[in-house]
């Protein structure tokens, strides 16, 4: 376990040229992480990129694939990615793809079903199953170090776009009425012919982004100059939780049952499923990634005690590999958000497996989960969350009182980050996603930005069967 509080970030990357820059604040994400109050409380949302974006939809449609294999194509996989960062000026992109996506790059058969989730045949039920499920290797499945390239690949384009500390984001392209700014020359890969030029303002797809988009990636990038990109992957529990019970569940009975009847298999299968996930979490942290999360959707199942005993272990192995990878964009390691939902008996441990910040849901008093951490044996630490996603539909009175009061909760912590206590809702609407963003941030340009109309990037019309929920 990690005990004593997280390493201090560094701020940029190294100049190896010597070359005096003009000095930028972080991006105010990794200040928050490193326990530092920004100018302005960073917002990003879980599922920001997907389902709830009609410009996504049509994506979709164009594409005509699979969401797993959407994952594997970098350049769509890119794209979606920044589509939140272009509409809402959130504080971060989290990549597009899927906790289940390392275990199709170790061989697993993972399919998306509709309307049922993860499903995996067979489950993995007994010792000689562990066994076989084991012996498999991330990027050794079919799609193989092809599809570990891929993942890497998608996110270093989303850093094109988004900047580094070395070279400014898109955004820094956007003159008066999003046209681009003089000097924004492309090499004949696509990026800035010199470091610290401006990049294209193309998207990953090839399309000139407009104004509105350029606007969003400023709004994001801020003083800055850049926006954080975060990698994520599924908790080892999470993970191990879908292989025994095949599909998702509602006590997870088999995966608890597993855990007790054969404590040696549990060890085999939690620790493989911990390096799978941590290694998952370092290649797009070594792509450009500087800020992951892990994802315990499962872990509220479990007593105090299981969870000590028989889980944060391996946690904290998944947490050990992933932070021992080094992002060139920031040159250092990626600060972890630790974050499960049912979770508030053991946010401590949560805390205590090596996070620097932990994730609360919306059944979690903040206040309460703010208290409990500063009991943890890491002490005090930034926490993230934890408005209902509910009041995304509750009327502008209703959601702007829960935003306050968020905020306001939020104050008690060492540092703050604002999300959700879950997903996005796949019948969210964007445009009070943006609006929530400028309230969080209280910016009256940012809220009139929010209130224009929104066209989807790459203009297609979004049918009815466009907007039926999918992943």
């Amino acid at each position: 376990m990690h005990n004593s509080p997280r390493p201090a970030r560094p701020a940029g990357a190294p100049n190896p040229a010597g070359a005096p820059r003009p000095a930028r604040p972080a991006p105010a994400l990794l200040a928050a992480l490193n326990g530092e109050r920004p100018d302005r409380t960073p917002v990003w949302f879980m599922r920001q990129a997907g389902r709830s974006l009609p410009e996504y939809r049509a994506l979709r449609r164009r594409a005509g694939a699979p969401m797993l294999d959407l994952c594997l194509r970098p350049e769509w996989a890119a794209e979606i990615t920044l589509q939140p960062v272009r509409r809402h000026g959130v504080d971060a992109a989290v990549l597009f793809s899927d906790i289940m996506v390392p275990l199709r790059l170790a061989g697993v058969g993972v399919r998306i079903e509709p309307g049922v989730g993860p499903v995996i045949t067979p489950p993995v039920r007994d010792a000689a199953q562990v066994a076989a499920l084991t012996a498999r290797r991330y990027g050794e499945g079919p799609d193989g170090e092809a599809g570990v390239r891929a993942i890497g690949r998608g996110a270093a384009l989303a850093v094109a776009e988004l900047g580094s500390p070395a070279a400014p984001g898109a955004g820094a392209t956007a003159g008066p009425g999003g046209t681009t700014a003089p000097g924004a020359a492309d090499g004949p890969d696509g990026r800035a012919e010199e470091a610290g030029a401006a990049p294209s303002a193309r998207s990953p797809l090839g399309r000139e982004l407009g104004g509105r988009e350029l606007a969003g990636l400023a709004h994001s990038a801020d003083k800055a100059g850049w926006t954080p990109l975060i990698g994520f992957g599924g908790a080892p529990f999470t993970l191990a939780a879908y292989l025994v019970e095949g599909r998702p569940s509602r006590d997870h009975l088999a995966a608890r049952t597993l855990m007790h009847a054969d404590p040696a298999a549990w060890d085999r299968l939690m620790t493989w499923c911990a390096l799978l996930t941590g290694d998952f979490i370092a290649t797009q942290v070594e792509a450009g990634a500087v800020a992951a999360q892990l994802f315990d959707s499962w872990a509220g199942s479990l007593s105090p005690a299981d969870y000590r005993a028989r889980v944060a272990p391996y946690s904290a192995l998944a947490i050990e590999r992933a932070r021992r990878a080094i992002s060139p964009t920031t040159g250092g390691p990626a600060p972890l958000i630790h974050f499960g939902t049912g979770t508030a008996r053991i946010l401590a441990p949560m805390r205590d497996a090596g996070a620097w910040a932990v994730g609360v849901d919306e059944r979690t008093d903040l206040a309460e989960a703010i208290a409990a951490l500063a009991d943890s044996a890491g002490g005090p630490c930034p926490v993230q969350g934890n408005l209902d996603p509910a009041l995304l539909g509750a009327g502008a009175g209703a959601l702007e009182r829960a935003v306050d009061a968020c905020l306001e909760a939020g104050r008690a912590a060492p540092a703050h980050v604002f999300n959700l206590g879950h997903g996005v809702p796949p019948n969210a609407d964007p445009a009070v996603l943006t609006g929530l963003v400028a309230r969080v941030h209280d910016s009256a340009a940012w809220a009139r930005t929010a209130a224009e109309p929104w066209e989807p990037g790459d203009g297609a019309p979004e049918s009815a069967a466009d907007r039926e929920p999918g992943a």
